[in-house]
């Protein structure tokens, strides 16, 4: 097969293992750094998901076999000195044994001029501030009032879009669409629900006839 040589050419470290980083196929993010030996890597094309060595147990390690947030593998690629791998995955669940759709979730820098606005970012931020509560945050706030007070943000936030809206005022509708945006991904993670969740849904709605998808609401 086509990876063969590549795969006999990879240079595994002194234990005998490789870093692979796993990344999402849909949204290019960084799920996780785990480590492979020849064995695992083998394992991991062979069945078409991710399987690791465990550094900590000492023992092979198929991902989501106990929890069920399998990993389906698209590809794998060596760097350019081929002593590390990018494995694109689907993943059926949570990356993180935290509970968190990706391992990384605790900001060390960034900088305000170059950092720019992606979902998955604020997603994470939102994330990391339930998993690693923080004392005067507004986001821990919510999630330690619990998914009634969430649920009534979203409610009134849903109002203000539709007052501003009706109003024709496109900058305040802007700002409430923003605030409303914000508070139905806290309820996202309040209820397990990830970006590619969603993503997932709307993908598949360009393809539903408008009448099916109507009689199907009803």
């Amino acid at each position: 097969m086509e990876y063969a040589e590549t795969a006999r050419a990879l240079k595994f470290d002194a234990h005998g293992l490789i870093p692979a980083i796993v990344q999402d196929h849909y949204t290019k993010e960084v799920l996780t750094l785990a480590y492979m030996n020849a064995e695992t890597l083998a394992l991991t094309i062979a069945e078409g998901r991710t399987v690791f060595w465990s550094r900590s147990r000492q023992e092979i390690w198929r991902k989501g076999e106990t929890s069920g947030n399998v990993q389906r593998v698209v590809s794998i690629t060596a760097d350019c000195d081929k002593d590390a791998l990018v494995v694109e995955v689907v993943k059926n669940g949570p990356a993180c044994h935290t509970g968190a759709e990706s391992c990384f979730f605790n900001p060390v820098y960034v900088s305000d001029e170059l950092k720019q606005f992606t979902w998955q970012g604020l997603y994470r931020l939102i994330e990391g501030r339930k998993l690693d509560p923080k004392e005067g945050s507004y986001t821990t706030y919510l999630f330690d009032k619990g998914l009634e007070k969430i649920l009534k943000k979203v409610g009134e936030e849903s109002t203000e879009v539709i007052i501003a809206g009706a109003k024709r005022d496109v900058e305040e509708t802007v700002y409430e669409i923003s605030d409303l945006a914000y508070h139905v991904m806290v309820l996202m993670i309040e209820l397990g629900i990830s970006v590619e969740d969603i993503t997932r849904e709307l993908e598949k709605r360009h393809v539903v006839d408008h009448k099916v998808k109507q009689e199907r609401m009803q």
